[in-house]
């Protein structure tokens, strides 16, 4: 209509439509442009996984786990017959209830190959961790998974390894919706879960314990699922629920102390909220800790499936190692629920997937958020978040997201229905996509470090050396980032860590040349102090030069 209007000026000889439409058409230009050149790019991994992943970890291997529920008829992966499962509860399946299609699969980011897993018991909306050895554990869910303990333990693609229903030691409570976090010993707690307001332990060496919090924190829409644990570097936990958060000592099982509450609404599921820690720094010898919870919806949205109300636009940060710490409270570039919480080797967090409207739940968000943002806590309040490129695939309930050893995010799942469902609104979406934030572009390459050599295996303390290559020669130090591999469901990725190396000045090993020679750099590091900072088991340590991460190197952290 203001084109028209504009033509119209023009015609009957108007200078000002003649300026109007100017400015019109330099304004779309513009914003045009911009659009062009938002950070970040994507590309589908996989077109069609066959199962959605309603769970995703990412094994030392470099494979991912993408895990599924059971009981909801076959899935379009097959399993050999030797493999199937019986379930005459499921009413989608034949009589008799034999299911030879898998509900798990093991990716090959690299090749885009996919292998079948077999999971017998149902794995609904349940928690996970990785152990000290790379093994993953799995916890809960519903019907016959309720109780139930399962371990994979990760091999290359070509390997065999597979799902294992571990027959003892079953759950102590029913765990639906828990949230697990490995501890400094590398043993798991795990947290919480549908009318279970307790704690208990992997191994179960220590009794099951009440947790009142979760108890209290409850209301009538069950905000206080799936909460948000953080290990803190002092071994306590940082526990969030609803809108309230404590200090809990897993060794005495004492309430320390209780936080400010946050404003905004209700945070956990399934409002759908995320959360992450900072980066541990060694820097203030690793004894501050701050934990940013995103996004949300409002009271009651859930419970009364007001599926077009707009979610929760706040983050909230806090020192929990602070005995002072209050929430700051900032303002996202969108409303969001069930956004993902990514943390990446910079340092930088990505908030990805999700809507704008609604909650979690089956069918109960709408407005799909596209754009991933990207925070930058080290900036000024104010100028922390920055809009990426939007993908084209909605990311709805079930979503998750990961990050890769090669410094992408593996984005997977969206099944916002209770079974399987193609057609309609945000379908059931079996692509598996990648977004590569802006330090993989090609103009970074110059900066970006590959890794010659470094230990596979370190002891808390060790000093140990690292080698690197670079195209060009280094300005100042680089960093040296260990980031956990985290069991991400439900906007919540469980276990998500990343500690910062002291680094000393690199020497020069060789010089590089203008025929394209690259620079070799040697350079020492001293490993986390204790099992506090950083669990033992396996992370990726990247080498961060000016921002630009290399591919990780896998290394395992002793105790």
């Amino acid at each position: 209509m203001a084109v028209a209007s504009a033509f119209a000026s023009i015609k009957s000889g108007g200078i000002p439509g003649l300026f109007f439409l100017v400015g019109l058409l330099f304004t779309c230009a513009c914003r045009s442009l911009r659009a062009q050149q938002l950070p970040g790019t994507w590309e589908v991994v996989l077109e069609d996984a066959r199962i959605a992943s309603m769970h995703t970890a990412v094994t030392r291997f470099g494979t991912v786990v993408l895990l599924d529920r059971t009981g909801i008829g076959a899935s379009r992966l097959r399993l050999p017959r030797s493999r199937c499962r019986i379930d005459p509860g499921d009413s989608l399946l034949p009589p008799g209830g034999k299911d030879c299609s898998a509900h798990s699969a093991l990716l090959d980011p690299s090749s885009r190959r996919l292998r079948p897993l077999s999971v017998l018991t149902d794995t609904w909306c349940s928690s996970g961790q990785f152990l000290p050895n790379g093994t993953l554990l799995q916890s809960g869910g519903d019907l016959d998974g309720l109780r139930k303990l399962r371990a994979f333990s990760p091999c290359p693609l070509a390997g065999s390894c597979d799902w294992l229903e571990l027959d003892s030691p079953l759950l102590a409570d029913g765990r639906w919706y828990a949230t697990n976090q490995i501890l400094p010993d590398g043993s798991v707690v795990i947290v919480g879960g549908r009318a279970a307001p307790s704690v208990e332990f992997y191994p179960p060496s220590r009794p099951l314990r009440n947790f009142p919090f979760l108890a209290t924190a409850e209301d009538a829409q069950m905000d206080n699922l799936y909460p948000f644990v953080h290990l803190l570097p002092d071994g306590r936990l940082f526990v969030f629920a609803n809108a309230r958060s404590i200090l809990y000592d897993v060794d005495s099982g004492d309430v320390v102390r209780e936080y400010p509450e946050l404003d905004g609404g209700p945070r956990n599921y399934p409002s759908g909220g995320s959360s992450t820690m900072l980066p541990l720094d060694p820097a203030d010898g690793y004894t501050r800790a701050e934990v940013v919870v995103c996004g949300g919806a409002q009271y009651g949205v859930f419970l009364h499936r007001q599926t077009d109300m707009p979610a929760a636009t706040t983050c909230g940060r806090i020192s929990a190692t602070d005995p002072d710490g209050a929430w700051a409270v900032e303002e996202m570039p969108f409303p969001r629920v069930m956004g993902d919480m990514v943390m990446l080797p910079t340092g930088e967090v990505l908030i990805i997937n999700g809507a704008q409207a609604g909650s979690q739940g089956y069918e109960m968000g709408s407005n799909p958020c596209l754009n991933p943002v990207l925070y930058r806590p080290d900036q000024p309040a104010g100028l922390r978040f920055m809009t990426l490129t939007p993908t084209t695939i909605p990311r709805m309930y079930h979503s998750t997201a990961n990050l890769l050893p090669d410094g992408r995010v593996l984005v997977a799942g969206s099944n916002p229905h209770y079974f399987y469902r193609f057609a309609g609104d945000f379908p059931t979406e079996l692509r598996v996509e990648a977004f590569s934030p802006e330090y993989l572009a090609a103009d970074k390459a110059s900066l970006r470090p590959v890794i010659m050599a470094a230990p596979e295996r370190v002891w808390y303390g060790d000093e140990f050396v690292m080698e690197v290559e670079v195209p060009l020669p280094l300005v100042g130090l680089m960093e040296v980032n260990l980031l956990s591999a985290p069991f991400a469901t439900h906007s919540f990725s469980q276990g998500q860590r990343m500690v910062k190396l002291a680094v000393s000045p690199a020497v020069t090993v060789a010089d590089g040349g203008g025929d394209g020679t690259p620079y070799s750099y040697r350079f020492g590091c001293k490993a986390p102090p204790d099992g506090r900072v950083a669990p033992p088991g396996y992370y990726m340590a990247f080498v961060v030069n000016q921002m630009v991460p290399s591919v990780a190197h896998w290394v395992q952290l002793v105790l």
